[in-house]
């Protein structure tokens, strides 16, 4: 799996100035599939997923601005959801396409679920791991004191000096042992106050208010949940099929936290291959 950094093209797009990289692997004539990471991650995140998926589809995973091989734009103006939804619109356009089926986790997940709403046009399909729907998640931030208390690591990321804290060895101690060294090279490319302006722009704030309407997403939605999640919790997928004008596929997992498709790499990546050979 290793070897998959070397077997992958390596791109670059350019967001208004901003170069995001991308790899990419497959045929470049079939369906493209864009892969959204999170926090702390890159694009390597979607190893398994690519590995299989790219015999039939054309998968291309990004940096977020901010890790890796991305440009990391100073202040955090630059980490707006609409600068994050602009980037992935880059990569697809820099893909020579008009739309793609989109698969997001953790803030990935977010500027997927922000890219489906917004510029429904681009996103064929909707695929997300452990993200729930922003008003289920600012509807239990809102009324959920569980949800509340577990997400005192948002707002103290939310704080000026967050990013001392961190380094690239406690980062990539979150990662499997095997592809350790792989995250921490990563993470020494990676700017730590970037990561965090994700959460100082975008992560709601207290008071917590629930979102009162939604644009529907118009587009087919497969969702992945490791019920170990401690950052977030499961009741937030309630009512997810209320803010969706298609089908939604919910596959919870109870052996998996945060990092489904890591942890159940064998069982998310099957269920994807499946679903979208409907």
């Amino acid at each position: 799996m290793p070897d998959l950094d070397k077997a992958a093209e390596h791109r670059y797009a350019d967001s208004n100035g901003v170069k995001i990289h991308y790899a990419a692997l497959g045929p470049k004539d079939a369906p493209l599939v864009l892969f959204l990471h999170g926090f702390p991650d890159f694009w390597f995140s979607w190893r398994h997923q690519m590995d299989a998926l790219s015999k039939n589809y054309y998968t291309v995973a990004l940096d977020l601005r901010g890790y890796n091989l991305s440009d990391k734009p100073k202040g955090v103006e630059n980490y707006d959801m609409k600068l994050l939804v602009g980037d992935a619109v880059a990569v697809i356009k820099h893909a020579g396409r008009d739309k793609a089926i989109v698969v997001g986790h953790d803030w990935g997940g977010a500027v997927a679920w922000q890219l489906a709403i917004n510029v429904p046009e681009m996103v064929e399909k909707l695929i997300i791991v452990n993200l729930p729907h922003p008003k289920g998640l600012t509807r239990e931030l809102a009324n959920n004191p569980t949800q509340q208390k577990n997400s005192q690591y948002a707002r103290d990321f939310q704080k000026p000096d967050a990013h001392s804290k961190l380094t690239p060895e406690a980062l990539a101690a979150l990662a499997p042992a095997d592809v350790r060294p792989a995250y921490l090279e990563a993470f020494k490319k990676s700017d730590f106050e970037a990561m965090l302006n994700y959460y100082k722009r975008n992560y709601p704030r207290e008071p917590y208010q629930e979102i009162p309407t939604v644009i529907k997403a118009k587009m087919p939605v497969l969702m992945f949940h490791g019920l170990k999640d401690w950052a977030l919790l499961p009741g937030a997928l309630n009512n997810t099929w209320e803010w969706l004008e298609q089908d939604l596929t919910l596959v919870t997992i109870p052996s998996a936290g945060h990092w489904a498709h890591w942890e159940a790499a064998p069982l998310v990546t099957r269920t994807m291959e499946l679903w979208l050979s409907r």
